[in-house]
């Protein structure tokens, strides 16, 4: 078999690839499917992993600035996928929350692709192979995010656009 012949690192890569690739494509029809945006959906995917976040931390994981996370809360509110309510012992925050509805529909996507998942990876792997999987991706994603950290500090080099997913670069 040729693939056997071409060294490990370059399938890997490879396979990388096509993984963000089909995760890329996935998100953009679950953010189809929920009525959002591809920034909108990453902001319920960290409500749905985490119960409640300031709109400071949503900031920061997000790479935007507060001006365009409140826009983008207000568009979530309006179509009632988030709630937001004072901080309850410190008046100058907010705590945001994804609504029930909103969680329920989105489980109810992605819970046959994480079935199905689940259920063939742990069929074809041993735990110990899981373990070193994970230990891949752990340290992947440690690497990819210091990058992202890197490349938010850099200048756009042309004016910004508008519209979709773009972080607003070094911040002044």
């Amino acid at each position: 078999m040729s693939s056997e012949k071409e060294p490990v690192e370059s399938r890997l890569g490879r396979a990388v690839q096509a993984y963000q690739a089909s995760v890329d494509d996935f998100d953009r029809e679950l953010a189809r499917l929920m009525g959002v945006n591809e920034t909108g959906l990453r902001c319920l995917e960290i409500l749905l992993a985490t119960e409640e976040v300031t709109p400071r931390e949503l900031s920061t994981r997000l790479g935007l600035t507060t001006g365009s996370v409140t826009t983008m809360l207000d568009r979530l509110e309006k179509l009632g996928c988030v709630t937001r309510t004072p901080h309850p012992t410190d008046r100058r925050k907010t705590l945001v929350r994804i609504t029930p509805d909103t969680a329920q529909r989105a489980y109810g996507l992605i819970t046959p692709f994480l079935g199905e998942a689940t259920r063939q990876v742990h069929a074809r792997y041993s735990a110990e192979q899981l373990e070193l999987v994970a230990d891949f991706l752990s340290v992947n994603q440690e690497i990819q995010q210091r990058h992202v950290h890197r490349l938010r500090e850099l200048p756009a080099p042309h004016p910004g656009r508008t519209g979709g997913r773009q972080a607003p670069g070094p911040r002044s």
